[in-house]
């Protein structure tokens, strides 16, 4: 088997939902690689199918939702091929996944301890003779005081705390792919920065290889190796971070890094032109030539694949896979 990722490979992936104002096509024949220790960032607006693409790795598309096509390379399975008790035995246990809202998540009956204590066991990571000082040894991991949390329900932790017991859930049972769906969105700045560090410190030193949804470029910037760029269910742009800031080459990627703020950079921050299509009835080619200066007919008949312009750096846009151009309007400075 061809993997152009040694850990996760996604092939060709289309996911739909069927509504009552018609079929919304979420995914539209995405593809994207992982290696093993590799942090993946997965950003976007919103609405462009980052989360779907987490969802679909774990098998979480339920009706009205159904994956149509493609394939979920997962070290030499394909997870979209395995049973639901096949499926069972990977997530949550080599696959994990961190959510946005963390006490949505949480069950509000149980205590902290208790819903580590039952994650530790389902995984076979523990004993119930031995589960308890597991939960007490992870709850020390992500800097909790364990012997107070552990009989916390989730109504009294606060957004900080409650995603530190979602991450010690998460990481528990040591998974070999970890998947954080805007992990900090819900959180203010501070405690942001404080749980993008643990998750770096705990990930690092575990060996576990992370997919950072998110719609900060900042977070890209400070945690992520490499960089898939979303827009209207497409992938449109990979690259390693660096070389993404660097040399930024689909409108759509130019765009989002024109719209971040910058010190030293004075005047009006430069919105992309527009609105994010109706994924009902998306336009033809390629989803982004509505709102970008530089389509042309061929960009609105046929979507562009996605094609390798330079060692590691891919795009789907028909300007740029003749040398990697940059298409930079004449007399126009780089602003990133």
């Amino acid at each position: 088997m061809d993997l152009r990722g040694n850990l996760l490979d996604i092939r060709e992936l289309r996911v739909t939902f069927h509504t009552y104002r018609g079929v919304i096509k979420a995914l539209n024949g995405v593809n994207l690689w992982m290696d093993k220790r590799e942090r993946l960032g997965i950003v976007g607006e919103t609405g462009c199918g980052k989360s779907v693409t987490a969802q679909s790795v774990m098998r979480l598309i339920e009706e009205p939702g159904k994956i149509t096509h493609g394939e979920v390379w997962f070290e030499t399975r394909n997870l979209l091929a395995l049973s639901e008790d096949e499926m069972t035995k990977v997530r949550g246990r080599e696959i994990s996944m961190i959510f946005q809202e963390p006490k949505s998540s949480l069950n509000p009956v149980f205590k902290s301890g208790f819903q580590i204590k039952e994650t530790l066991l389902n995984a076979k990571k523990a004993t119930p003779a031995t589960a308890e000082a597991e939960v007490e040894k992870i709850l020390g991991y992500v800097g909790m005081d364990a012997a107070r949390v552990k009989n916390m329900y989730p109504h009294e932790l606060s957004g900080g705390m409650a995603q530190r017991v979602m991450i010690a859930m998460a990481l528990a049972t040591q998974p070999k792919l970890l998947i954080a769906d805007e992990p900090t969105s819900a959180l203010d700045v501070t405690i942001q920065a404080q749980i993008l560090e643990l998750l770096s410190d705990l990930t690092h030193k575990m060996g576990n290889a992370v997919m950072m949804i998110t719609h900060d470029m900042g977070i890209v910037a400070e945690f992520c190796d490499r960089v898939v760029v979303m827009y209207a269910g497409n992938a449109i742009e990979i690259a390693a971070t660096k070389e993404l800031f660097r040399n930024p080459t689909h409108p759509y990627t130019q765009g989002l890094l024109r719209a971040v703020p910058r010190v030293g950079r004075p005047g009006e921050l430069k919105a992309i032109p527009g609105t994010v299509p109706d994924l009902v009835d998306p336009p033809e080619g390629c989803r982004f030539h509505p709102r970008c200066d530089y389509a042309t007919e061929g960009c609105k008949k046929e979507l562009p694949p996605l094609l390798e312009i330079e060692p590691g750096h891919f795009v789907s846009c028909y300007l740029c896979q003749d040398g990697g151009c940059k298409p930079v309007k004449k007399g126009e400075e780089e602003p990133w």
